[in-house]
């Protein structure tokens, strides 16, 4: 957005005001400007009518913090939720609150609050919020979400590019299923007409608009796998989509992905270091730039326990873990079985019972798709890694690739047939992760479903809007 920066003296001091489309932000006003004209633009969150003023709580959504604007027109009822213009010199209270005396006080558009679905002084579950997408920006909560979720985002990006690492668009369209699950949705088009104008012989109606399947992508991986084969470490941050019959708090039709590959490694241990690392620099960065927003963002509306902040995260393998939940399998619920992989409950408990974030390595092969890397120890095994962490279990996937074309020859299909090509031509050993963005918000702000830590969420029976 456009802004304007202005100088001005006050006290002595060279002030530098910063100014958006000729009104203040209240995130950036501070003691500095008491004494100043300033103009703000936002919503009514209280109203308090006085004998001879009006006080009116006004946030613009810049900040969790709401500036107390005092009306001298008693006349005037603004109304709760209201937008609303006002102009004035901004005070400080004897006991040091910033308050703006309004002498030009405008509302903008009046709240019909006999319809509008949030009251003032109420409290509503997450799920009646839910239930207005469209409105649900106006909540403080929420509102803090939607802030931390924009800072997590800018520090994702900023740890990248300060590590080196390339950022990749890869493709939301895509003729392959990455994870090979078949959790994938056909794209096509709407249009009966166009896809029989667009029909060849020997194609299906379905296929005729690009000549084969295509879905909507479920993971950027093999897209940064081939980019990384010349540009060294990349990166994608974007929308990916799985068809999931799931109505559980941690999975959603569509998501956010942020995903890694770096070039010229060949060891698991270097991807749990890079993992650790990113959450580590990004989580203190989050924190030290709007702790006032997670702080409202949680639930209980208290800071949560980051003192994984401080702990190296531990790592066992596939096997030590089923071993660890076999010697306590009486607080387990969930039967444990070598052969199944380990589920949300068991991976919680895992994470309470090492009391950190922590790593689970060297999987069987059978449980990790193709282009997981033959342990040279085991070779029933792959390296590959689970990252654990408290609330939502399963946080980061990633491991090694296997770079041995006659070992990978085997199980890569027709359609990816290119895959290949990387190991034919100068290939290099690569590795990386996926981190599910909403996931990590869950984590951070303690949020039981994940459907409140995304602007918009789509899950089964659900896309409204």
């Amino acid at each position: 957005m456009k802004f304007n920066v202005r100088m001005m003296q006050f006290m002595g001091k060279t002030i530098r005001i910063r100014s958006y489309s000729s009104y203040t932000k209240i995130r950036d006003i501070s003691e500095q400007l008491v004494g100043s004209p300033i103009q703000i633009k936002g919503w009514i969150k209280a109203q308090r009518v006085m004998k001879n003023v009006i006080f009116v709580d006004v946030n613009d959504g810049s900040t969790s913090r709401n500036l107390q604007t005092i009306i001298k027109n008693e006349q005037m009822k603004p109304g709760y939720a209201s937008s609303v213009c006002a102009k004035g010199v901004l005070s400080q209270t004897p006991k040091g609150q910033l308050e703006l005396i309004a002498d030009d006080f405008q509302v903008i558009n009046k709240c019909d609050i006999d319809k509008f679905p949030f009251q003032p002084r109420t409290s509503y579950p997450p799920e009646v919020i839910r239930e207005h997408l469209h409105l649900r920006s106006r909540v403080s909560g929420f509102s803090s979400v939607l802030r931390v979720r924009h800072h997590a985002s800018a520090s994702f990006h900023n740890y990248f590019n300060r590590t080196g690492y390339s950022q990749i668009h890869t493709p939301i369209l895509s003729s392959n299923d990455c994870e090979g699950a078949g959790e994938i949705f056909t794209v096509k088009p709407d249009s009966l007409a166009l896809c029989k104008e667009m029909a060849k012989e020997g194609v299906s109606l379905d296929e005729s608009y690009f000549d084969r399947k295509v879905f909507l992508n479920v993971s950027g991986q093999l897209h940064l796998e081939a980019m990384c084969h010349g540009l060294g470490d990349v990166y994608t941050f974007g929308p990916v989509f799985r068809s999931e019959n799931s109505r559980s708090p941690i999975h959603l039709a569509e998501f956010y992905m942020i995903e890694a590959e770096k070039c010229f490694v060949d060891s698991i241990d270097e991807v749990m270091r890079t993992i650790e690392d990113m959450m580590k620099a990004v989580t203190r960065d989050v924190l030290d730039k709007c702790e006032e927003d997670v702080v409202n963002a949680s639930p209980n509306r208290c800071r949560g326990d980051y003192s994984w902040l401080d702990k190296p995260f531990p790592a066992v393998s596939y096997a030590e873990a089923i071993d660890v939940m076999d010697r306590h399998a009486d607080k387990i619920q969930s039967k444990v079985k070598f052969d199944n992989g380990i589920n949300k409950e068991q991976e919680l408990f895992l994470v309470k019972h090492f009391g950190a974030p922590v790593f689970i390595v060297d999987w069987p092969r059978a449980l990790k798709p193709f282009y997981m890397k033959q342990n040279q120890q085991n070779p029933n095994n792959v390296d590959a890694l689970d990252f654990l962490a408290p609330s939502v279990g399963e946080l980061v996937g990633g491991g090694v690739r296997e770079n041995d074309y006659d070992r990978l020859s085997s199980s890569v299909s027709q359609e990816i047939s290119w895959y290949l090509d990387l190991r034919k031509f100068g290939g290099v050993p690569t590795a990386g992760f996926g981190l599910g963005f909403e996931r990590y918000l869950q984590f951070l702000l303690s949020i039981h479903n994940i459907k409140d830590v995304i602007p918009f969420p789509r899950w089964a029976h659900h896309c409204d809007m």
